[in-house]
C-alpha cells in the first residue's frame, strides 16, 4: 500500500451546491495535510481558495465544435484529464457525480492505459434521484459505476436508493460530508439587512409568530416563480432573498435557526453547515437528514407544515430551547461530521483503491 503524499485529480461542478462545496473542502483539507489536489471543472469551484500550497486548478474549455450541433464537455474534460494525469504521474481521480465527470474519468483511463489513475466515484443524489430515473442516462451512469474502482455515497439512504434503482451488485462505501468553518468577515449586522420554497413559505405562514419572524432565502436558482405566493400568503414584508451566494456560511452564522423544506435531501449539507454555527434546525424526515441531524432536533413528516410551524413556534417562544438544540447540534456536528473524523476515512479508501485492495 503506498505511503505517503498522493498526487489527487478531482473532478466537480463549480457552483454552490452540495458537490462543488465537499469537493472544493475536500480537496482544500486534502492539500493542506501534504497531498497534491489537481481541480479540474469549466470554472475555479466559489469556494476554491487560491493560491494554496499542493492546490492546482485546471480549467476545461467546454467544446463548442461546428460539427456537432451542441457544445460538448464529457470530451474536453476527458482529455484535460488524461493530459495532466500524464504529465504529472496522477495516482488517483476521485470524480463527483458519475455524469460526466466519472465517464470522462473512465475514458481518460483507457487513453492512458496501463498508467491510468485509480477512479473513486463520489454520488451525491442527482445521478441516482433525477438522471437515475432517465433512460438517456440510466445505462452510461451504470457503466461509470461499474467501472470505478471505488464507489461512495454521502449518506445511507443515497447508497440504498442507489443500489435500489441500479440493481448494482458492487459495494458502495458510505463517507458522509463534513465542514469546516470559516472565520466571519461580517458581523449579524452586517449581514442581516441585506428546495422546496413553496412549502418553506407556507410554514412561515402557519406560525402564529409570523410577525416576530424574519426569513432569509438564500435561493440557488430563480425565485421570481415563487414570488406570486409571496403575495398570496402576505409574506413579503418578512421575506428576504438573495440569489446564487457564495457565501452562505456568513448568513447561517447571523441566523437563529434552520428551517429546511426540501421533499428530498441525500444527506443535506446546509443543514450541516446550520449545525456547526450552533443553530436548531427544523426540517422534514426525508433522505439522509435523519442521518446528519440524529436526535438533536425534532423531525416532522414530509409536508406537514403545520407541525414544522409549531416547531418554529417553540423555538421563536423560547430562547432557552434554541440555545439548548443549538447547541445539541453543533457538538453532534464536532462529533461526527468534522475535517478531522472524515478525511482519514477518504485518504485510507484512496490507498486501499491504489493498492487494488477496495
Amino acid at each position: 500500500m503506498k505511503s505517503g503524499p498522493l498526487k489527487i485529480g478531482i473532478a466537480c461542478f463549480p457552483l454552490i451546491g452540495g458537490s462543488g462545496i465537499l469537493a472544493t473542502a475536500l480537496g482544500s483539507e486534502l492539500a493542506r495535510r501534504g497531498h497534491e489536489v489537481y481541480f479540474f471543472s469549466y470554472a475555479q469551484p466559489v469556494r476554491l481558495d487560491l493560491p494554496q500550497d499542493n492546490l492546482h486548478f485546471h480549467r476545461v474549455d467546454v467544446a463548442h465544435n461546428p460539427l456537432f450541433p451542441s457544445p460538448d464537455y464529457t470530451l474536453p474534460l476527458a482529455v484535460k484529464m488524461t493530459e495532466v494525469a500524464r504529465s504529472q504521474q496522477l495516482d488517483l481521480f476521485h470524480v463527483h457525480y458519475a455524469v460526466p465527470h466519472a465517464l470522462a474519468a473512465c475514458l481518460a483511463s483507457q487513453m492512458l492505459g496501463a498508467s491510468a489513475p485509480r477512479i473513486v466515484t463520489t454520488l451525491h443524489g442527482t445521478d441516482t434521484t433525477l438522471l437515475g430515473q432517465d433512460p438517456d442516462y440510466r445505462t452510461a451512469i451504470e457503466h461509470a459505476l461499474v467501472h470505478s474502482d471505488a464507489v461512495t455515497a454521502v449518506s445511507e439512504s443515497l447508497r440504498n436508493q442507489t443500489q435500489e434503482i441500479f440493481g448494482l451488485k458492487r459495494p458502495i462505501e458510505v463517507i458522509p460530508n463534513f465542514f469546516t468553518p470559516n472565520k466571519p468577515k461580517r458581523s449579524r449586522e452586517e449581514v442581516r439587512p441585506v428546495k422546496r420554497i413553496d412549502l418553506l413559505l407556507r410554514t412561515i405562514a402557519m406560525s402564529k409568530n409570523r410577525g416576530r419572524i424574519r426569513l432569509f432565502i438564500l435561493a440557488g436558482g430563480p425565485f421570481d416563480p415563487y414570488e406570486p405566493l409571496l403575495d398570496e400568503l402576505r409574506l413579503r414584508d418578512i421575506v428576504i432573498v438573495r440569489q446564487n451566494t457564495a457565501v452562505v456560511d456568513e448568513y447561517v452564522r447571523a441566523a437563529d435557526a434552520g428551517l429546511y423544506t426540501s421533499e428530498y435531501e441525500s444527506f443535506g449539507l446546509s443543514i450541516l453547515e446550520t449545525m456547526f454555527y450552533g443553530k436548531p434546525v427544523v426540517a422534514f424526515r426525508v433522505g439522509g437528514i435523519p442521518e446528519v441531524i440524529g436526535d438533536s432536533c425534532p423531525l416532522y413528516p414530509f409536508g406537514d407544515v403545520t407541525a414544522a410551524a409549531a416547531g418554529l413556534d417553540m423555538l421563536v417562544e423560547s430562547p432557552d430551547l434554541v440555545r439548548e438544540l443549538g447547541e445539541r447540534s453543533r457538538n453532534r456536528a464536532l462529533e461526527q461530521f468534522s475535517a478531522d473524523r472524515i478525511l482519514p476515512q477518504y485518504e485510507a479508501l484512496y490507498r486501499r483503491v491504489i493498492a487494488g485492495v477496495a
